[in-house]
Parts: structure tokens; C-alpha cells; sequence
């Protein structure tokens, strides 16, 4: 079997992430993915439910792709990558009619919420106007002091207010405190926790300093232009192709696991020293998890705030009081009878997704208990029903995946977990265990080119900073084979024209 650099185990946008660093540092690259495509939870596929439709199997909205400093440099517009701003960011319906809306205008977004416009000025102002250190303290690799002092000492205040129950002393208003639980939600997580407070902030600020945007022709446009440069400096991805064992992988210098801790262990086996599987096998999944519901629609949602059909993602969760209601219901186990709801309807920014006969696409997560059996589909139904009459009368055709089915179709979604793993405070620093090196599996030894002592690194998820479509757990650790393993600069250029 012929002999490669690094193999990259799984092809998500972290596996790619690293892929593309290490092929540009000139190394040769193999990537191994399991799934028949490419591209993990950002992968975009025709699903059979209607002719010309295709969905967006995982993620389908993007603050990252302007946010995250792996993908600022890789240049995703440079690439052909269009990524499609909604005039609203987000917005939450409440019951009667009302909405909170998220433009993409700060003041506008506080002048819409009446006497809370203040304080939602007030609270991320700060943050808003410096997203570049707002992304360094919440998306670095923890392990490092970032140099904006001042916004991490306001991104601190501003985590400790509304990730206690001090977070009902701000908004006096059902609306602005629902805008802001709403995106704190995407945690899976009781509320208020600093987890969801840290989520909240960092998305709410992503949204007005750069939006949420929706990729023309869906989330896998950005694994395109990740698989394409890969391929142009010489690496090569393989599907179909499932690593159960060391035996599954070829011979290599270097390995990447953009897989859960527990597969890297069961892969590597006796090479990984005592205290470290027992770290990894220890990393607890996430409590909560999530239900996917795609649906095709005959129009545009009839939703009953008319703005609200303006907004690239919608959550459904209605009050602050019935949010969190419904997350502790999770979190404890059991199902909410009205569950947090995150839709989005690509069509309402990409006419590309809407056929010529008005089909599109919608695109939906239910939170539920980890490892949850339950067919959604109702549910969703009902919470969409609710905010938009009428919605019901426009599904033409649906599929449900429920939580514990998830895995089936992205081996890293164990039981529903879509956050890699546990998401408290301390999770997001020990993760997946307390060390301060934590993307290092097997320390490479010597540069031997034999399998049994090659470095490994952990890449996926499941390390700093954690969920979202950044790529940015794959960049730290192929930074770090880079200059551990290889002996090279570990900071190869991603620019597109090199």
C-alpha cells in the first residue's frame, strides 16, 4: 500500500479544514470518509422527497463562514462561494402575532424592540464593535490569553449577567429577552447556563458585525471549495471507506481523527498511553441532542408577523419563561410537549433552491433527550403551526431522522449530539479532557514512518472551540502536526491564488 504524509480521518469541515493545511504545506494527504459523500453535517443532497429539491443534511446557516479566521483566510467568496445575507439575521415569534427581530443593523434591530432597545444596544455594543476579538475569546483554542483585553473583559461581564439568573434584571419586555434565549437555545442546554450565554453572545454580535448568511445552493458549496483545494495541491478524499480498526488505516507519518474521542480510541488502541483513553472515553456526550426534520413546501411560510419571513433562521420556542421550560425538560430527560424549534428556509434569500413549480426546501431541528426515538415530525409541525397558520397546508412531502438515528448518517452525531460532546463551561476548556495540549492523541516519535508510531491528533468537534462549521478544530490541529511532527512552518498560506 502506498505510503502518505497524513491520513485525515473523516471528510467534515474540520477533516477538510485539516486536509487543506496540510496539503499546503506540501504534504501528500489522504482523507478517509465513510459516508458514499463528502462533507459531513455540511453536506447538501438530493433526498428523494421532491424532483430538483436538495437539503441541507446537518447545518444550513453559516455565521462562521465570515467569523471564523480559518475561513476568512481561506476566502470562501474568492472561491465562488456566494454567501447570501437575510435582511433578518433571525427573529422569534411569540404568541398573538408578535416577533423579535434580528436585522443585521444593530440600532435598527434596538429600535424595533421599543423600550428595550437600550439594553440590547447597550449589552453587545461592545462585542459588535470588535468581532475580532470576540471570535478570539470565544473560538480560540482556550489555551491562550487573547491580546483584546478590554472585549474579552466585556465578553466576561456580559457571559456572567446572562448565564446566571442575573439575566432577568436587562429586559424588561417579552421580546428582547426572547431574541437573545432564542439564539442561547442553539446550546441544547438548560438556561440560563454560561454555555448558552457564551453561544448567545457570540452569535448575536456575529449577526450584526456579519451576518447569518445561507450559501447559494446550500451548505455544500463550502465543502466544494474545501474538497476542490485539497485535490488542487495533490491530496486525494476516498468515500466509502469506514476506519473501525488500525488495520483500516494505510501507512503514514501523521493521523487526524475528525471523529468522536471514542472511535479514536477503539482505532488506535494500545498506542494511546493509559491516562489518555481513559480521558477521551470519559468525555460525556451532550445531555440534549437534536431531531432533524426536512420538509418540502409548496410556498413560503405564512408566518403571522409578516417580517419574520424576512429572517434566514427562525427559532420557535416562543417566550424567554417557555424556552427554557422547554430545555429543562431536555435536559432532564424527558420531551418537551412544546420543544425548542430552529428552522430555516433557504428559499427566502436563495431563489436557486425554489423549483420552477414554487418547491423548496425547509429545513428543521427539534431538541430532544440524547439518543431520543421519537419521529418529530408532529411536533414541528405544531411549533411552526403555531407562529404561521396555515403552514400545514403547504408540506408537500417530509422525512424525520429521529436523534438516535443521526449517527446513521454522520457517524460523529452519536444519539442526536450535534455539539461533539459535552457543552458546559468547563467542557468547553477540558475538552474532551483537561490537558493542555488536547488535539494530541499520540505524540509522534522521531518522525519513524512506521504506523505504530506516528503522531496522531484529534480534530474534530470534540476539541476546542467546539460545534459550529469553522473548521477551525481541524486548523489548530494540523497546525500542530505541522510543526510537531513534520518540522515545518505551521502556518501554510490558505489564500486562494497560492
Amino acid at each position: 500500500m502506498t505510503e502518505v504524509d497524513a491520513v485525515v480521518v473523516g471528510s467534515g469541515p474540520n477533516g477538510l479544514a485539516a486536509a487543506v493545511t496540510l496539503a499546503r504545506a506540501g504534504l501528500s494527504v489522504q482523507v478517509l470518509e465513510a459516508q458514499a459523500v463528502a462533507g459531513g453535517g455540511a453536506r447538501t443532497l438530493e433526498l428523494g422527497l421532491a424532483d430538483g429539491v436538495v437539503h441541507d443534511i446537518c447545518s444550513a446557516v453559516h455565521p462562521m463562514a465570515v467569523a471564523s479566521p480559518f475561513l476568512r483566510e481561506f476566502d470562501l467568496p474568492a472561491r465562488g462561494v456566494e454567501l447570501l445575507q437575510p435582511e433578518v439575521a433571525y427573529a422569534n415569534p411569540l404568541d398573538g402575532g408578535r416577533a423579535a427581530l434580528a436585522y443585521r443593523s444593530l440600532d435598527r434591530t434596538a429600535s424595533a424592540l421599543g423600550v428595550d432597545g437600550s439594553a440590547w444596544r447597550q449589552l453587545l455594543r461592545p462585542l459588535v464593535d470588535d468581532p475580532d476579538g470576540v471570535v478570539a475569546v470565544a473560538l480560540g483554542d482556550h489555551r491562550r490569553v487573547p491580546r483584546q483585553l478590554g472585549t474579552a473583559a466585556a465578553f466576561g461581564v456580559r457571559l456572567a449577567e446572562q448565564g446566571t439568573f442575573a439575566w432577568a434584571a436587562r429586559f424588561r419586555d417579552q421580546e428582547a429577552a426572547a431574541l437573545l434565549t432564542g439564539v442561547g437555545a442553539h446550546a441544547i442546554t438548560r438556561l440560563p447556563s454560561l454555555s448558552a450565554a457564551g453561544t448567545a453572545l457570540l452569535l448575536a454580535s456575529l449577526a450584526h458585525a456579519g451576518g447569518w448568511p445561507v450559501p447559494r445552493g446550500g451548505s455544500g458549496a463550502i465543502v466544494g471549495a474545501l474538497l476542490a483545494d485539497v485535490q488542487m495541491h495533490g491530496g486525494t478524499v476516498v468515500t466509502g471507506t469506514r476506519v473501525d480498526r488500525a488495520e483500516d488505516l494505510p501507512p503514514a507519518r501523521a493521523y487526524l481523527f475528525d471523529t468522536s474521542p471514542r472511535t479514536a480510541v477503539r482505532v488506535l488502541g494500545q498506542r494511546l498511553a493509559g491516562r489518555v483513553a481513559r480521558g477521551l472515553v470519559a468525555f460525556p456526550r451532550g445531555r440534549g441532542a437534536a431531531a432533524k426534520v426536512d420538509l418540502v413546501l409548496s410556498g413560503p411560510v405564512p408566518w403571522a408577523h409578516p417580517e419574520v419571513a424576512l429572517a434566514g433562521t427562525v427559532h420557535l420556542g416562543g417566550s424567554r419563561v417557555q424556552t427554557a421550560a422547554a430545555e429543562a425538560a431536555v435536559a432532564s430527560g424527558g420531551h418537551a410537549e412544546r420543544p425548542t424549534v430552529l428552522v430555516s428556509d433557504p428559499g427566502v434569500v436563495d431563489p436557486s433552491r425554489v423549483t420552477p413549480a414554487g418547491l423548496r426546501p425547509f429545513w428543521a431541528y427539534a431538541h430532544v433527550p440524547a439518543g431520543s426515538t421519537l419521529d418529530v415530525t408532529e411536533a414541528v409541525l405544531a411549533q411552526v403551526e403555531r407562529f404561521a397558520p396555515g403552514f400545514r397546508d403547504l408540506v408537500v412531502a417530509s422525512r424525520c431522522i429521529p436523534a438516535a438515528r443521526l449517527a446513521e448518517h454522520d457517524a460523529n452525531l452519536v444519539g442526536g449530539d450535534i455539539s461533539g460532546g459535552g457543552a458546559s463551561m468547563y467542557r468547553m476548556l477540558a475538552r474532551p479532557r483537561l490537558a493542555w495540549d488536547p488535539y494530541v492523541l499520540v505524540p509522534p516519535r522521531g518522525g519513524s514512518r512506521a504506523t505504530g508510531a506516528a503522531g496522531a491528533w484529534l480534530c474534530s468537534s470534540s476539541t476546542p472551540p467546539g460545534p459550529g462549521v469553522h473548521g477551525l478544530p481541524g486548523w489548530y490541529a494540523a497546525r500542530r502536526a505541522l510543526r510537531d511532527g513534520f518540522g515545518l512552518p505551521s502556518d501554510p498560506s490558505l489564500a486562494p491564488w497560492d
